[in-house]
């Protein structure tokens, strides 16, 4: 939902943008300012360049896996130096950490200005909310120790290096002694240092003397104790304290992930020139609505996680600071030998990460392989969730339904037109005066009556909850929100008041634990009259302030334990989402469930808990392109469960862009239609036919692959792997492919979709990665060789091919939803590669409980070679996994197609299974369309060893 800002509506077409000037610009930044000019000045001293950051070797010490060590930052001519503490620490997961703090304020040892009451040290808890594992320390890591430098060899069979050089201080990181990430090597290591305040003693004006203008020496000190913006100023009681480091990818041309920008996978670079951006890629959680195409501005989510790709290599880093932050990209490309002309010549990423305040706390990730880095990374910040399977289906939303009969309407019609969904939206119109925990009597008269309703098809309600509680007497939960103090503060330790949808509010301090233990009291069933197949949205969790600077909350505002909302600014959204998640927990004593809650901001470590979304874009071509490469990149960063609204949330898209936005949205991994209150109504039915039947058609084959879809989530939920997955991901060596964001593969089953996004497009250009065959999906056209093919891509028709090689379980039976699809049996396509083989995996659970972590799943393996077709378990089984297996006994695999069937096949009437035979029907090849096979109703359970032999 959009804040506020100004918007034109005709009776067709909205013309709505972005207020620029209620968003910095780096040259608006203070900090951002002068780390740039920091930067320039750098590179315009050249090779002479003396950095003035040096570690004292007297002061290093290495144990357990662990350096530490004091660097001396000098600040004056006459060799005055800062002390920052310097620890490098190096896992078993084979990644390391380099974390520089700053002495005095570890010890507190500062005076903060204005009588300020917020924290002295720099803000250290970010790994609290970020970090979940991965922090063993190395147990075989060794060090060695010269006079100039120091290596530290660790890593799985002692591959990686970390050469910290002494003065000036930095660190190259190499894997078998290739070097693939240096920290410093430009020398713009910076650490604003505490200094108190001098005050420039005011000079008396003569009568009559006209006054002097300052002549500036020095560094820049306008934004050093004060910063005005929109008409707030920020105190900075603590003064200037930012940080900033350049990390360089030797021979890395590609850069991707930093959500959440809109703009391609392959980051560009930020300095100007030609197409690229002028501004630094700004990590600054805002309600940014109606964001504007290909940019570095700032969106509602931040992960500060980049990897760096080249060929059969990926690396990668993940800058763990909270605050705002900017982050600079340049490249440099240098010719191997003067006559080579560009041949063979290596590009040089060097990226430039400077954060308004915080700790320098920086890992590394060595890889060498996308999928090692994805693990490694999602040791330390979690996996995705594994959701309950509804939230995998399709999700119905607009702002707003407008009565509880309204709600019950649009699930009646969707049954008449028989269209699958899973989840109806409420947007903030069904409470009373906008206060939460509300149903509005008038309108929301009976939402009991509503669930139920909606229970009876197995679909779920999920009502939006924001974070902003309405500051209106007699409010019992704003009277309890003062009364035990769980608000956030403004800078003089009072309650914090904003303006946002309810008028004037307080927000609550997610970072408090007790804050948190009454939110989940909230949300229990005797406090908010609801049922089980309720489930939340938190919007709004920037967190957004429609009267504060960049539409956000001062940063001088104070949250528990005193610390600035400038040093947790981009963590914010996500203690608000885990609030709720704990709330969703159990609502009722005994009733353990998996929660679903969508959030629109977010932070490394989110994706434990639920899905996110691209935000208010708008119904327009470029928006649905944008969409794909933003998703991407949040994969790519550890946040796969993500979406965009299908539709545009402004605007009124015309029936043909509808129509190819539902085409493409069945392949994001949240899949939501949503619009503004004031566009009309779009529900699928009210598109009217073609344009109906053929949106029908792309939700049915979304559920018809949920299956394939559900075990892509359950991959990503233990390993971190992408659920759409770009091509570098799977073919790290093909150059060709590393920027391609356009089309993907959709987990581990081979199929690879090109959505159109085009406007009038009858055709997509399709790139193979290899010389396997490939087989249109629906009619089992062929296609093979490297390189781009031509697909035609008529209205009706989603470009969506099979990659040889790859078993795809599917569930082919109609149903209202996919509760309604749970003991339905499965079809298994079998897609043979040029060699005849095939192979696939299945996970399935009840979809609903936690009852999988102790073995309540069927996990199977899928192979085809040899004509033979075998089903085996790989599972571990736990205490519940019998229970489980029975409660499946009848689920069975109804079908069985085999695509690219042999020839002498045709001949064939039969195949076996046991003992007992099945007839197998076979189709010779059409022109370029493959020969296939299918053997119906061998009644095989899903949940058991068997082999079907087809000699």
């Amino acid at each position: 939902m959009y804040s506020p800002v100004t918007f034109h509506l005709t009776s067709s077409y909205y013309t709505v943008s972005v207020k620029y000037e209620n968003f910095k610009t780096c040259d608006q930044s203070g900090f951002c300012k002068r780390n740039r000019a920091y930067a320039d000045k750098v590179a315009g001293v050249g090779s002479s360049w003396a950095a003035p950051y040096r570690i004292t070797p007297e002061s290093l010490s290495w144990k357990n896996g662990q350096l530490q060590g004091i660097i001396l930052k000098t600040i004056s001519d006459n060799g005055e130096t800062v002390r920052l503490p310097l620890t490098i620490s190096f896992f078993e997961s084979g990644s390391a950490r380099v974390t520089i703090d700053e002495e005095k304020r570890q010890k507190g040892d500062i005076e903060l200005r204005h009588n300020s009451i917020a924290r002295k040290e720099r803000y250290n808890e970010a790994e609290s909310w970020a970090i979940v594992g991965g922090l063993g320390l190395s147990t075989t890591a060794t060090e060695s120790r010269e006079d100039s430098k120091t290596t530290v060899q660790y890593g799985p069979d002692g591959q990686f290096k970390a050469v910290v050089t002494f003065a000036p201080f930095g660190i190259e990181f190499k894997r078998d002694d290739s070097t693939e990430i240096i920290f410093n090597d430009r020398g713009l290591l910076s650490m604003e240092h505490w200094r108190p305040k001098i005050e420039k003693p005011e000079v008396e004006k003569k009568e009559g003397e006209e006054q002097t203008p300052e002549v500036q020496t020095g560094e820049d000190e306008s934004t050093w104790w004060d910063e005005a913006f929109g008409g707030n100023t920020d105190t900075k009681p603590r003064g200037p304290e930012s940080v900033g480091l350049d990390i360089s990818f030797p021979g890395y041309e590609h850069v991707l992930g930093i959500p959440e920008h809109a703009g391609p996978m392959s980051l560009k670079t930020t300095r100007g020139g030609n197409g690229n951006h002028e501004d630094p890629y700004r990590l600054y959680n805002a309600d940014v609505f109606e964001y504007i195409m290909d940019s570095s501005m700032t969106l509602y989510g931040a992960i500060p996680f980049m990897t760096a790709h080249r060929k059969d290599s990926t690396v990668g880093v993940f800058w763990l600071n909270a605050a705002e932050t900017w982050i600079d990209i340049i490249k440099e490309k240098e010719a191997h030998n003067p006559l080579s002309l560009g041949v063979g010549s290596k590009t040089d990423t060097k990226t430039h990460w400077f954060s308004e305040n915080g700790l320098i706390d920086v890992f590394v990730f060595l890889g060498p392989t996308p999928k090692d880095i994805t693990k490694v990374y999602g040791e330390l910040t979690g996996y995705t969730q594994l959701p309950q399977e509804f939230a995998i289906g399709y999700h119905q939303c607009r702002w707003n339904y407008v009565t509880d009969d309204d709600v019950k309407d649009v699930d009646r019609k969707m049954d008449k037109f028989q269209i699958p969904y899973d989840v109806i939206w409420l947007d903030i119109e069904y409470t009373e005066g906008k206060k939460y925990f509300t149903w509005d009597p008038l309108t929301f008269g009976d939402p009991i009556g509503m669930l139920e309703q909606l229970d009876n098809s197995d679909r779920k309600l999920v009502a939006i909850i924001d974070p902003h509680i309405k500051n209106e007497g007699g409010y019992h939960i704003v009277d309890e929100l003062k009364s035990k103090s769980f608000a956030v503060n403004n800078k003089d330790g009072n309650i914090y008041e904003g303006w946002c949808w309810p008028g004037s509010s307080h927000w609550i301090d997610a970072f408090n634990p007790a804050a948190i233990t009454w939110w989940k009291s909230l949300f229990k069933y005797d406090a908010f009259k609801s049922l089980p197949n309720l489930f939340i949205w938190n919007d709004m969790n920037e967190p957004s302030v429609f009267n504060g600077p960049e539409t956000t909350m001062p940063k001088d505002n104070l949250h528990h334990g005193n610390w600035e909302h400038r040093d947790v600014h981009n963590i914010n959204g996500m203690t608000f989402h885990n609030a709720t998640y704990q709330a969703l927990l159990e609502r009722k004593k005994g009733e353990l469930r998996r929660p679903f809650i969508l959030t629109r901001s977010f932070y490394a470590g989110s994706q434990r808990l639920g899905a996110m979304w691209t935000g208010d874009n708008q119904a327009s071509w470029d928006h649905l392109a944008a969409a794909f490469p933003m998703i991407l990149n949040n994969g790519i960063a550890g946040y796969p469960f993500a979406g965009a609204d299908v539709g545009g949330f402004f605007g009124n898209p015309e029936k043909d862009l509808l129509t190819r936005w539902y085409q493409a949205g069945a392949f994001y991994p949240f899949f939501r239609g949503h619009a503004h209150i004031d566009t009309r109504r779009r529900e699928p039915y009210l598109a009217g036919e073609p344009y109906t039947g053929i949106i029908t058609r792309a939700l049915r084959l979304r559920y018809s692959l949920l299956p394939a879809w559900y075990t892509a989530f359950h991959e990503a939920s233990i390993d971190g792997t992408p659920i759409i997955r770009p091509h570098y991901f799977l073919y790290p060596g093909d150059e060709n492919g590393f920027a391609i964001d356009d089309q993907f593969f959709i987990g581990g089953t081979g199929l690879l979709a090109k959505p159109v996004v085009i406007q009038g497009a009858e055709s997509v250009e399709i790139y193979l990665p290899d010389d396997e065959i490939y087989y249109d999906y629906f009619d089992y056209e062929k296609y093979s060789g490297h390189g781009k093919k031509t697909i035609a891509a008529p209205l009706d028709k989603i470009p969506l091919l099979m990659q040889g090689g790859h078993i795809i379980p599917r569930k082919d039976r109609p149903r209202r939803s996919s509760g309604l699809m749970k003991y339905d049996p499965y079809t298994l396509v079998l897609a043979l590669d040029k060699s005849g083989t095939a192979q696939g995996e299945l996970y399935v659970d009840d979809g609903e409980t936690f009852d999988y972590q102790f073995g309540a799943y069927i996990y199977r393996s899928f192979s085809f070679a040899n004509s033979q077709l075998i089903n085996k378990d790989i599972g571990t089984k736990g205490k519940l996994t019998d229970k489980y297996l029975k409660t499946m006994k009848k689920v069975e695999v109804e079908r069985i197609i085999i695509i690219g069937a042999p020839k002498e096949w045709k001949a064939k009437s039969t195949v076996k299974v046991g003992g007992k035979e099945f007839s197998l029907l076979y189709y010779p090849e059409e022109g370029n369309k493959a020969a296939w096979a299918v053997v119906r109703q061998p009644k095989l359970v899903i949940g058991e060893d068997w082999v079907v032999d087809f000699s």
